[in-house]
């Protein structure tokens, strides 16, 4: 597989000057098609346009009782099947391209396959059949590199190269979907970070696991700060995208950062969650570069025996385990009017709540938190908003 992203002009071009030619009161979405509604963000994304009253489509392998009790009417099939495609986007005016296959590690060529010819084919359909808007969930893994981010901001170039197939593949992916943009067929991405919330299947459910097998070995001292998306956050900004987009604003072409805008120490964010999960756990620090090694070695490994596994140790996710990586949010503020539904002390007082534990552990661990105001960067950071204004205009 290539080893490096196309070129990425319209990811920082300046925003453009006008709209298209739609009234700015046009109406949002009458129809929209999420794929990957089944899964974790695009459920929500469902349940919040249903919440609304928009006629909503998901276009997922595998049914959902979930989306059959919201009203959604699920069309199974492949992203890289023409048909399946065409069968889900019957009707509808937007897609929401929220679809893909995430992972730390594992070899490439499944990723490849969902990530960048599943987003081919989506686009293909969309514009044959005259579909006027996509928003496609992205990721700030595709900004990620090793040393961290710190306040970083769309201008920022992405690395020419990445370390796992996953933020790899999301690059090339959301390349594809910015430089589809213009007349016939709007487009954006947004790019959350670590979802997390109610029905969690990834994060929360990976580190529980690692406790309760004794495993929970995190590489540096947790002292790195890093900006989390809760899961109401991140759909409630694909829908404002959305509209935003359909109606013809000046938004599209562009990708955009969005989280709670409260960077925290990674072992307070991991400690919370756990403990609301109702599990306990100490931080137990290794070293970095032997992190980094094993994981080398473990790569390695699996290449060798030909493991199909994605979310096994890997330098990737050492990288982003040690390395602050938190961002600049004022692109999605202005220009779509983004402002996270609730905080993250918020999120995890109703997960203490959904488990039946008492808010005031909650309570008492969030107080514990600095607000949502971004501490300022330090003086030698890897990457810095000082250094932004290098980037290409």
């Amino acid at each position: 597989m290539p080893g490096r992203v196309p070129a990425e002009d319209s990811v920082l071009a300046p925003f453009p000057a006008e709209a298209r030619a739609v009234p700015a009161e046009a109406p949002v979405p009458v129809r929209v098609l999420v794929t990957g509604g089944s899964g974790f963000l695009g459920a929500e994304i469902c349940r919040q346009l249903v919440a609304r009253g928009t006629e909503t489509v998901s276009l997922s392998r595998r049914p959902s009782a979930a989306l059959t009790r919201l009203g959604v009417r699920q069309v199974h099939g492949d992203l890289t099947d023409p048909a399946a495609v065409d069968r889900a986007l019957d009707g509808c005016d937007a897609v929401v391209h929220n679809a893909a296959l995430a992972g730390a590690g594992g070899p490439p060529a499944p990723y490849w396959r969902t990530n960048v010819d599943g987003t081919r084919t989506v686009l293909d359909r969309c514009r044959r059949l005259g579909v006027r808007t996509l928003v496609h969930t992205s990721t700030a893994s595709v900004a990620f590199r090793p040393g961290g981010l710190e306040n970083a901001d769309e201008l920022l170039p992405r690395p020419g190269r990445y370390l796992a197939a996953y933020p790899h593949t999301k690059a090339v992916a959301e390349t594809l979907v910015l430089n589809a943009h213009g007349p016939a067929l709007a487009t954006l991405a947004l790019r959350p970070h670590i979802i997390w919330g109610p029905g969690d299947p990834h994060f929360l459910p990976a580190l529980t696991r690692a406790v309760r097998r004794g495993r929970l070995v995190m590489p540096g001292d947790g002292a790195n700060l890093v900006d989390t998306t809760h899961v109401r956050t991140a759909a409630h900004a694909h829908l404002l995208a959305l509209d935003h987009l359909h109606r013809g604003r000046p938004v599209g072409g562009r990708a955009y950062f969005v989280a709670q805008g409260e960077p925290l120490p990674l072992r307070h964010v991991v400690g919370l969650l756990l403990a609301a999960a109702g599990v306990r756990a100490a931080w137990r620090p290794v070293p970095a570069g032997v992190a980094h090694a094993a994981a080398a070695v473990r790569e390695t490994a699996d290449r060798l025996l030909g493991s199909t596994g994605t979310h096994g140790l890997s330098r990737f996710l050492v990288a982003e385990l040690v390395h602050p990586h938190w961002f600049d949010l004022t692109a999605a503020r202005t220009r779509l009017g983004f402002t996270p539904p609730l905080g993250f002390a918020d999120g995890v007082r109703e997960a203490f709540e959904a488990a039946g534990r008492p808010a005031s552990g909650a309570d008492t661990l969030a107080r514990l938190l600095p607000g949502p105001t971004p501490p300022s960067p330090p003086a030698h950071p890897a990457v810095t908003g000082t250094e932004k204004g290098t980037a290409r205009p």
